[in-house]
């Protein structure tokens, strides 16, 4: 869980990366206030989550059991234990 979590902020952050990396790119100043006026952070931010909000229909549609499948977790059988398989 943590690992979506972390790849989730990650994929909120690409934009503002990119728009830091334009800056240096463009010598302007990256930490200069200037730089980063409330109407090109409200874009970047919609953009941001536009990603974040793609990369979670991707995880919720593409990831996880097939339909219709079981999940018997792992549990000691005759004293051994068994990995947990989809059935």
């Amino acid at each position: 869980m943590i690992r979506t979590v972390l790849t989730e902020i990650g994929i909120f952050l690409i934009p503002f990366a990119v728009y830091a990396l334009f800056l240096v790119a463009s010598r302007s100043g990256v930490f200069a206030r200037s730089s980063w006026p409330v109407t090109i952070v409200a874009r970047l931010t919609l953009v941001a989550l536009a990603l974040v909000i793609a990369g979670l229909i991707g995880l919720a549609e593409f990831s996880g059991a097939p339909p219709d499948s079981t999940y018997i977790p792992a549990h000691i059988e005759n004293g051994r234990l068994v990995p947990g398989v989809e059935k």
